[in-house]
């Protein structure tokens, strides 16, 4: 790993790149896409938390850890003459950054990867810590260390970033007040085509769909997926779309999947949705939670709980460790997705989620999802004196274990896959409960 000095450039070590953001204390990660004059295109080029796609340019949520900016040069528009990586705190911790101990940014690609501590900055409050910027056929990277005292709002306004909303009309004359004992209003919609309003409480602004790229949580049991590219998703889970989107069934994603999929049941029945445009996915109104993965450890899900999940995630179906020594393969098999991207589960109520640090014991078909690191085991009730007493939806006398550090997502259901969340895998076991797995 090289250290960079304040100023200091170097070649970019590859194509793709992960810009890692490292601080004492909790900081908001961002980048803007600039062109020649120093300054984004449109209000699209402003890459962060609440628009985290932009052309080759994607932000993924530390989830707990540092926030990471992925960045493909091959793929940023002629355009584009740098991408600058921004932090800024977010006010759970100092206020400026001459509390912060420690900040650190790091370039990544492979095994080659540039560091550049951020020192000396006093009562800034947002700092431009790299860019990868184009000279001639090649991209470097430049320490920068710019500070900001007004906030991310100052860098977004200072590289060309509109942060004023349209100025609003005159409001018309407030209508005369109600007698006092007409029913409440609420909200309206009116047609273009003049027909009268329609007065409702489902026009709240809550109520209105979410903006920006990629996968979003639209309420608690829905996404939006602002298309512009593709997405994987469970076969049969669009609710509704806008815009130019085709639909391709993809079966379970791959010969070698295909054939793993018919020997133990297990598996996505997917779609790929691809296009410009909205889609609206959904599970037979089941919870919704998204999981950001960073390549540093895979998921391993039950199959019946994938609702979606970006290309550049790879998913197979592999045998449940520990399982083969209890019982036979059927239904011992779960989906395992590896490298960078983002994924949308679903859970038969709100889940908890468990942090393996100790012995940990799951009802099979109450586990959804943990980490792929973690070492997993089959127990036989008896073994705890509990007998049948716990299962008591599978009629298994058996529960996963599971050891090692990571985390575990159990639902408050031991419904089984096929249940009324309707959530089987595909192959032979599709509609049916299967094995202590489905």
């Amino acid at each position: 790993m090289t250290a960079l000095a304040p100023g200091e450039n170097r070649p970019a070590p590859g194509d793709q790149l992960t810009v890692t953001v490292t601080s004492s204390v909790p900081v908001d990660v961002s980048a803007l896409l600039l062109n020649a004059a120093g300054v984004v295109r449109s209000d699209a080029d402003f890459v962060f938390f609440n628009q985290p796609v932009g052309p080759g340019v994607a932000y993924r949520h530390g989830n707990g850890g540092p926030d990471v900016v992925q960045v493909q040069t091959s793929a940023l528009p002629a355009d584009v003459d740098r991408v600058a990586v921004t932090a800024s705190l977010d006010g759970r911790g100092p206020a400026t950054f001459a509390g912060v101990g420690r900040l650190t940014a790091t370039i990544g690609s492979g095994s080659a990867a540039l560091t550049f501590p951020i020192a000396g900055l006093t009562t800034e409050s947002a700092v431009v810590c790299v860019e990868i910027y184009r000279r001639g056929a090649a991209w470097k990277v430049r320490a920068i260390g710019q500070g900001y005292d007004d906030g991310l709002a100052g860098i977004a306004s200072a590289f060309g970033v509109n942060l004023d909303d349209e100025p609003d009309a005159a409001p018309p004359p407030p209508p005369p007040p109600p007698p006092a004992d007409a029913p409440a209003q609420h909200s309206s919609f009116s047609s273009q085509q003049g027909a009268p309003p329609v007065h409702s409480d489902l026009f709240d602004p809550k109520h209105a769909e979410v903006n920006g790229l990629g996968i979003m949580k639209q309420g608690s049991k829905m996404i939006r997926v602002g298309l512009n590219g593709e997405v994987m998703a469970r076969a049969g889970s669009m609710v509704a779309y806008q815009g130019e989107l085709q639909f391709k069934a993809q079966g379970s994603g791959g010969i070698g999947r295909a054939i793993r999929q018919q020997l133990t049941g297990e598996g996505v029945p997917l779609m790929k949705v691809s296009g410009t445009g909205d889609l609206f996915l959904a599970n037979s109104a089941a919870e919704v939670h998204l999981i950001d993965l960073d390549g540093t450890d895979g998921l391993t899900i039950n199959g019946a709980n994938v609702l979606a999940f970006e290309p550049t995630l790879q998913y197979t179906v592999a045998r449940v460790q520990g399982a083969a020594a209890y019982a036979s393969s059927s239904g011992l098999f779960n989906c395992v997705f590896t490298g960078r991207g983002r994924i949308a589960i679903t859970t038969h109520g709100v889940p908890v989620v468990l942090t393996v640090d100790q012995a940990t014991y799951a009802d099979p078909n109450a586990a959804v999802a943990w980490s792929s690191s973690l070492q997993t085991g089959i127990k036989r009730n008896d073994s705890f004196g509990l007998g049948r007493l716990i299962g008591r939806s599978t009629g298994e006398a058996s529960t996963l274990s599971f050891s090692g550090r990571g985390f575990v997502i159990v639902q408050p259901s031991e419904m089984p896959p096929g249940g009324f969340i309707g959530g089987t895998g595909g192959g032979q076991q599709a509609g049916h409960s299967g094995g202590i797995f489905g």
